[in-house]
């Protein structure tokens, strides 16, 4: 029988267990153990993606919780930690000579011995296995062809953030200027995009769109996330889910509005405008901008796209986004509702208004509905919510 189960597979480690930085981001409390217990205990997700898992001392963190049987690995893949999967990921940066520009991607296994093998291949091929995100000193699709080896996802990540992505500056039109299309298991949109935005993109159509937070701190886990229709929370089971196979599928995503991303309209470099002519900012007079995502994404529309059914996208707000919502106040809602997943789904809005007040739980009603008002991010700003 079919569960749906809910999952954010992109989150970044701060620290190792020696307290040595991994993402140099990232938040020192962001370590394997504390992501593991704030996922299960407090988020309430069910399965997650921590993308640093090729450093060598976070394999030492997690080989310690399963001899202590704190964790146990899967049959089918991935491991489990109290009431969360933890999926083995890292994230990487490609720069060949195909590429215009530098290129993150995701990789998944399926097990510990997958992904050290993994560590021993790319420690031959980068200049630091202690850090995250580090740029890997092969083609792309040597990267693909090694990842399929091991059995691996292969998985594009935030794709139009106008640095380090895809169609942000990896490439000129197409994906497959630098990628081999049929080894792509899925697309991560990012923060600034929704679906209705890259269903524009017609070689887009043949993949699953994902949803992940991209987490360099404790509160932004689950900021994005998806639910996953599985018979249970394991590798295998998400794979055959990317894939569409033995009815397994993403149910919905929810994503932060894209408007609310820090990417999502054109910015001038120089200063705060917004508008421009021929790419002179009509604020200061000056030429350069950042472009913003919607832009992008307009310059790589199609007007012939054959639209596949797709899950619904839910335009879903983080706790830590809501006007007046403080560290007491969050923490309040947490012990009376249990985790996030809980307050955003299942609470009520009378309960919540009646625990915190109206202020909070009317924001929380407009989020549900989709009727919150938005100032838009763009150059490195995120967009903040209008009461």
């Amino acid at each position: 029988m079919l569960r749906t189960f809910f999952a954010d597979l992109h989150i970044h480690i701060g620290r190792d267990l020696l307290n040595k930085p991994v993402k140099i981001t990232g938040s020192k409390d962001l370590t394997l153990t504390r992501i593991l217990q704030e996922a299960s205990r407090r988020k309430g997700l069910d399965l997650i993606g921590i993308v640093d898992c090729h450093v060598p001392t976070v394999q030492e963190e997690l080989r310690e919780l399963m001899a202590t049987g704190q964790a146990v690995a899967l049959k089918d893949g991935g491991i489990q930690f109290e009431s969360v999967t933890l999926i083995l990921g890292v994230e990487l940066e490609i720069y060949d000579q195909n590429c215009q520009g530098p290129i993150h991607v995701l990789c998944y296994f399926s097990n510990l011995e997958s992904m050290a093998q993994f560590t021993e291949w790319l420690s031959r091929r980068m200049k630091n296995i202690q850090l995250s995100s580090q740029r890997v000193y092969v083609s792309a699709h040597e990267l693909q062809r090694k990842v399929k080896e091991l059995s691996g996802l292969f998985i594009p990540a935030h794709v139009f953030t106008p640095f380090k992505s895809l169609f942000g500056k990896g490439v000129k039109q197409s994906l497959a200027e630098v990628f081999l299309p049929e080894l792509i298991d899925a697309v991560e949109l990012g923060l600034s995009s929704d679906t209705l935005m890259a269903e524009q993109i017609a070689e887009l159509h043949e993949y699953t769109f994902l949803t992940n937070s991209d987490a360099h701190s404790l509160i932004k886990i689950a900021r994005e996330y998806q639910a996953i229709q599985m018979e249970a929370c394991n590798f295998s089971e998400l794979t055959d889910a990317l894939h569409e196979k033995k009815g397994r599928r993403i149910f919905a995503n929810y994503g932060m509005h894209p408007q609310l991303g820090k990417y999502y309209q054109s910015i001038c470099k120089h200063c705060d405008g917004r508008s421009f002519e021929a790419e002179i900012c009509l604020t200061c007079q000056k030429k350069g901008k950042i472009k913003g995502v919607a832009e992008r994404i307009e310059e790589l529309s199609s007007d012939q796209i054959e639209k596949r059914k797709r899950p619904p996208y839910y335009y879903h707000v983080p706790l830590d986004y809501i006007n007046g919502l403080g560290k007491k106040t969050y923490e309040k809602l947490l012990e009376h509702f249990g985790t996030e997943m809980s307050i955003l789904h299942d609470a009520q809005i009378e309960e919540v208004s009646e625990l915190v007040g109206n202020r909070i739980a009317n924001q929380l009603a407009k989020i549900r509905s989709g009727k919150i008002g938005i100032n838009k991010g763009g150059g490195g700003k995120y967009g903040t919510l209008i009461e």
